[in-house]
């Protein structure tokens, strides 16, 4: 227990450290010539321009990053823990695929109603949050006969949603123009080009909700880890743990998908790599993965500028060419130990 407590001091330390110089470094880089160092320049044109900069362009994506890494990871492990499936994912829960149907029709249908012309901007991150929050309601309720819920009826049910969620946002992007097409290309790889201190201030909320419900499910998901009739027997009320964790799943992808787009692989990846270090306690694992989650898409999103200055490469093909090795590893790696 003891070894066990010191990795994880060790981990924690480790991961703060990264973090504040990951930061620090996509803080520093971007396609402009800004440095933080401009900031002790005397002020002037030059040193409004590195406020500028600094303060509401890199600095509310690098948030964003941070936070949407944190929140997809968290989801990843819930959903691995409830599953009882290191390769589980959030995605096979229908949020995303619920976000970006309701997404794409905003961007495709375009502002008829009187609700889009009022909400604006925000029309498109609010079509998607309410899309995954439905999207989960009708699995939950699919899966749950007789209060208990069957967590292999929601996976399937999930896939399934998917797929007809994939097949309506395919017949959508066949009828849109050329402008709804851009956006939607760049929407469904992911970026953080669009942040801003609003987005983070809409996004915030959610996340408090699924960190305090991670918070609570910690210790249940240690023991759902067994079987759900252990759980029960020893006091954890399952069917409301199952409830909960869905809740968190979808208060951490769903808002952070409707405003950055689709990003795959940090909700598999990450809680995989923090177990092979720390164990399975969901009270390690839990805080570990959204350190490790926001490390890995701030430093993917650092890429993504870098890549290609100027221009700007999506985030999604970044996570893209970064997870799939690793996703094919795991996957090997759980066949080998009879996981899969």
């Amino acid at each position: 227990m003891t070894g066990a407590m010191s990795r994880a001091a060790w981990l924690f330390a480790l991961l703060g450290v990264l973090l504040i110089l990951t930061m620090l470094l996509a803080l520093d880089t971007g396609a402009t010539t800004v440095r933080l160092r401009d900031l002790w320049h005397p002020a002037g044109a030059g040193g409004e321009m590195t406020r500028l900069v600094l303060r509401d362009i890199r600095g509310p994506r690098i948030v964003m990053a941070c936070l949407t890494g944190a929140a997809l990871a968290v989801a990843g492990t819930i959903m691995q823990g409830l599953f009882r499936n290191p390769l589980a994912d959030p995605g096979l829960a229908g949020v995303s695929s619920a976000a970006a149907l309701a997404t794409t029709c905003i961007i495709v249908l375009g502002g008829s109603g009187p609700w889009v012309s009022w909400l604006g901007r925000w029309a498109i991150p609010c079509a998607g949050i309410a899309g995954s929050f439905t999207g989960m309601g009708l699995l939950y309720l699919f899966a749950t006969r007789g209060g208990v819920t069957s967590m292999t009826a929601m996976l399937l049910a999930g896939v399934a949603f998917g797929a007809f969620s994939g097949a309506l946002t395919g017949v959508l992007i066949f009828r849109a123009n050329d402008a709804a097409l851009r956006d939607l290309t760049f929407w469904t790889m992911g970026s953080f080009s669009g942040a801003t201190w609003r987005g983070i201030g809409l996004l915030v909320p959610f996340l408090l909700v699924a960190g305090g419900l991670a918070v609570y499910l910690a210790a249940p998901l240690n023991a759902m880890l067994l079987n759900e009739h252990n759980a029960h027997l020893m006091g954890y009320p399952v069917e409301r743990i199952k409830s909960l964790s869905m809740l968190a799943v979808a208060c951490a992808t769903g808002p952070a998908v409707s405003l950055v787009g689709a990003i795959g692989f940090v909700g598999v990846v990450v809680p995989h790599l923090v177990r092979l270090v720390v164990g399975p306690d969901h009270r390690i694992v839990l805080p570990a993965s959204a350190m490790l989650g926001a490390i890995l898409l701030t430093g993917a999103d650092t890429m993504a500028r870098t890549l290609a200055s100027p221009a700007e490469v999506p985030v999604g093909i970044v996570t893209a060419l970064l997870g799939t090795p690793a996703f094919v590893w795991l996957l090997a790696r759980s066949h080998r130990t009879g996981i899969t």
